[in-house]
Parts: C-alpha cells; sequence; structure tokens
C-alpha cells in the first residue's frame, strides 16, 4: 500500500530508504524546535510584552508550537504532493518577523500580517499565478538556483558548526573559527563527522549521513561529560569554544508536557490600526516576496538533486507542493510562531536517499514525537548534524556543468545567482539578482522573444523589494 500510494518503487527507491532519508531530515532541521524559540521567544512588541502577551518569555510554550506546526505540515506535505520536503517556521522570516514587525505592533497583530500574506499566497497558487510564474523561469536559471541553494546551505553547516565566524571588524566579514583559529572541542567533532560521513559515502555505506549524525553526537556528549564545555552563549557571556545551541548533554528527563496554548493567537486586521495602510502593505509585500521565491528555489533544488525534475526543471506535483507550502504561511501566523515554509534542510534527507512524501511523513511524525520528548532532541549540537549539509552541498554543486557558460545572458544572471544566495545569506536575494540580470541582459542582446512576459513582471517586483529603502523614505 505504501508502495502504490507514494510510488517508492517507481522513483527507485525503497521503504528503507524513505525512512532514513525522513529522519536525517529531521535531525538536521530539528535545532528549529530549540532556535525559534531564542529568535521570537525573547523579542518584545510595541508594547513591552512578550509571545502570548506575558511579561516573561515563556520558550518551551513557542517551542512545542513549533514542533506541532512543523509535523503536522510536514505530513501534509508527503500526503498530498508526495515530495521529499519539510516545513517549518522559517529562518530569517521569523528574525524579521519579530525585530521589524512586531515591533511596530503587538505580536498577535503581527501574526495577522503572516496570516494576510499566507491567505494571498494561497490564492496565487489557486489561481495558477504562482506554478505560471515558476515555469516561466529559464531551465538553466533553475539549476543556477539549485546550485547557488547548494552553496548556500554548505555556508550555514560552516557558520553553524563555528568553522566560519563573523569579524567584529576587519577588510571581510567572515574569518576563520575564532580571529583566524580553531579552537574548542565541538569544532573537533564537527570535523570528525565530516570526515567519518565522507569516509562511508565513499566507501558507499547505505545511510552514511544518519550514521555520521548520531555518532558525531555520541562523541559530542562524551566530550561533553568529560570537559564540561557548555554554550557558546549563555545569554550573557560568550564562549568561543563553546557549544552551538545545544549542550550535548544526557537531559535528567526524556518526556515533556507540552502546552498548545499559543495556537489561534493572532488578530488578522489588528496592524492596520497600529501603523499606516502603506506600511501595512509594504511588511507584507516584504513577506510575500520572501516566501513566494525562496520555496520556488527550494522545491527546485531537493527535485534536482532527487532526479525527480522534469526537462523544463520542474518537480513533480508542483502545484500541489506550492499549495501546501502557501497554506504554510497561514498555519505558522494562526499558530502564533511565525511563517512556515519549506526547508533546504530536507536535501540532507534526499541525499540518504529519500525520494517521496513518505520521507516527510516520517520526518513529520518526528517532529510530533518532539513536542513530548524536545529534551531528548537537546541532546544533538550544531556541529554534530551539519556535516551533513556540508556533504549535501557538495553534490547539488555539481549540478553546474549543465549550465552554458559560453552564452553570457545565462552565464552572467547564473553566476550572480550562485554567488548572491551565500553571500547575502538569503535565497531570495538571488533569485532577484537573477531574474533582473537575466531580463536587462536579454534584453539589451535584442532577444527580447526569450523574456517570459512574468519574468518580467517579477523581475520588476524584485526591484521594488530591492529599493524598498528608497521607496519607503520618498513616500514618507
Amino acid at each position: 500500500m505504501l508502495d502504490t500510494f507514494f510510488k517508492i518503487s517507481e522513483r527507485g527507491s525503497s521503504v528503507g530508504q524513505e525512512i532514513r532519508g525522513g529522519v536525517v531530515t529531521f535531525f538536521t532541521m530539528a535545532y528549529i524546535v530549540a532556535l525559534n524559540p531564542l529568535i521570537i521567544g525573547l523579542a518584545k512588541d510595541a508594547d513591552g510584552k512578550y509571545i502570548g502577551g506575558g511579561d516573561a518569555p515563556n520558550l518551551a510554550l513557542i517551542a512545542a508550537a513549533t514542533a506541532l506546526v512543523a509535523g503536522v505540515l510536514s505530513i501534509l506535505m508527503g500526503v498530498v504532493a508526495n515530495f521529499p520536503l519539510a516545513l517549518a517556521t522559517g529562518l530569517g522570516l521569523n528574525t524579521f518577523v519579530a525585530v521589524a514587525i512586531a515591533s511596530q505592533m503587538t505580536w498577535q497583530d503581527a501574526m495577522g500580517l503572516v496570516v494576510l500574506e499566507g491567505i494571498i499566497i494561497t490564492i496565487l497558487v489557486l489561481t495558477g499565478f504562482r506554478t505560471a510564474v515558476f515555469r516561466a523561469v529559464p531551465t538553466q536559471l533553475k539549476i543556477a538556483i539549485s546550485v547557488g541553494i547548494g552553496l548556500f546551505i554548505a555556508l550555514i553547516g560552516l557558520v553553524d558548526a563555528g568553522f566560519v565566524r563573523r569579524t567584529a571588524a576587519g577588510p571581510v566579514p567572515v574569518t576563520l573559527g575564532d580571529g583566524g583559529e580553531l579552537v574548542g572541542w565541538p569544532i573537533v567533532v564537527f570535523s570528525f563527522g565530516l570526515f567519518l560521513t565522507i569516509g562511508l559515502m565513499v566507501r558507499k555505506v547505505k545511510a552514511a549521513l544518519l550514521l555520521g549524525i548520531v555518532v558525531s553526537t555520541a562523541l559530542a556528549v562524551a566530550i561533553e561529560n568529560a570537559f564540561k564545555i557548555g554554550p557558546n552563549f549563555d545569554g550573557t557571556n560568550v564562549n568561543p569554544k563553546g557549544w552551538g545551541l545545544n549542550v550535548p548533554a544526557v537531559p535528567s528527563e526524556i518526556v515533556a508536557t507540552p502546552d498548545f496554548s499559543l495556537l489561534g493567537q493572532f488578530n488578522l486586521f489588528g496592524s492596520f490600526e497600529r501603523v499606516p495602510l502603506i506600511t501595512a502593505l509594504l511588511l507584507v509585500f516584504t513577506l510575500l516576496l520572501a516566501d513566494f521565491f525562496d520555496t520556488m528555489g527550494t522545491m527546485t533544488a531537493i527535485g534536482q538533486e532527487a532526479g525527480l525534475n522534469d526537462k523544463d526543471g520542474t518537480p513533480p506535483n508542483a502545484e500541489r507542493i506550492l499549495l501546501v507550502d502557501s497554506l504554510a504561511a497561514v498555519a505558522g501566523g494562526a499558530s502564533s510562531v511565525s511563517s512556515n515554509t519549506s526547508y533546504i534542510e530536507s536535501a540532507s534527507g534526499v541525499g540518504e536517499g529519500a525520494r517521496t512524501g513518505l520521507a516527510s511523513v516520517v520526518t513529520g511524525v518526528l517532529f510530533l514525537l518532539t513536542t513530548f520528548l524536545s529534551p531528548l532532541v537537546a541532546i544533538i549540537p550544531y556541529e554534530a548534524a551539519v556535516p551533513a549539509l556540508i556533504i549535501v552541498g557538495f553534490l547539488m554543486m555539481t549540478q553546474i556543468k549543465s549550465i552554458d557558460w559560453e552564452d553570457y545572458g545565462i552565464a552572467i544572471p547564473s553566476f550572480l545567482t550562485i554567488i548572491l544566495m551565500p553571500f547575502t545569506y538569503n535565497i531570495s536575494v538571488g533569485i532577484g539578482a537573477g531574474f533582473v540580470s537575466y531580463v536587462v541582459i536579454r534584453a539589451l542582446q535584442g532577444r527580447t522573444k526569450d523574456i517570459h512576459p512574468l519574468l518580467a513582471l517579477v523581475a520588476g517586483l524584485f526591484m521594488i523589494y530591492f529599493l524598498s529603502d528608497p521607496i519607503n523614505t520618498w513616500i514618507g
């Protein structure tokens, strides 16, 4: 029944592969359950209140709702779209919501804007507009998006592991480790996990990514138990030699009772009473643009890596994928945990062999279990999980050979797309730069017939997005 429903054999996979892929995807994105509360839970709204209207942060409340929504949506993606793509609260979007939106209104009002954005993008899917825009993108530009995302997730892995860090001052924004040096035991765990995973892949061992994560986590727990390293930031002090996000210690308890009282805490039109209409509309537009194209890039990259895309670079059931992702924005806002979106970390599951929606169902079930087993998930540190992202980044990078580097009309937009994703730490920026430069160069070449009208329209919208600050200043 599973094989027939999910087309497992048809896509060259097996139930075992799908389960392994789903588990690996969960391990590489489970950090969101701990990180989302730290991003949105510690931010105050315009009334000086924390999420839920309290005078003190309640991180456990946010963690439970984050895991619940991620679990339900990932299962929905697997069952409805049959695609190995998991969803959770969007990183970047949650920061934008907490810093730029909630600071101007109540948190419930901010969540109302997220729900409105989700409703709009769902309508765009149901009318066929979102899918039409996706199909208007040249195939080679879709490949460039996939390659750029590969570099992006590799950089995410390096930053999360502490191998690459921001510099406090100097001519470059990032550097190797702490001040140009690799320090601390966590880097040893990361390096061990990376070489272990590479070795297992070279030897063609099944479950290489999963084994790498599990063995590295066990090593991390042993090291923490022996040396008592602690976190790299405890809320007050910075420890350059500490663990990123989770400290890998065996928890005193395994099961915790979740509290889902955050669900339904949103005010659909409250923001329009707190800020000017044009401000609210621009905030919705920014959310919409990021949501619209982040997912387009993500599903292209996942489909390409899994070998599921057709000759035009379109994954199967594209309309259903986009529909579930659009509804995820609504669900995230309605659950008061910020917009949910598709996760590029799903590529790690594809690297483990996932090819169908069964992997997403497995990931979703694990997220649901996390609502009760959150102490257990907190064992896994960044340093043990992110080697999988480095490997997947490499695999996605290999697609670059399919781009025609002799045709500047596609080569330059592809180049800008690829480099700007990691350099700006933003998928949408890379996609926007590629679209705008493609339209401009093809026009200069006198090849306007190669520019789809929808692509020209979207390029114009991206120009508004890039120039939003001058526009805001102009309109006051």
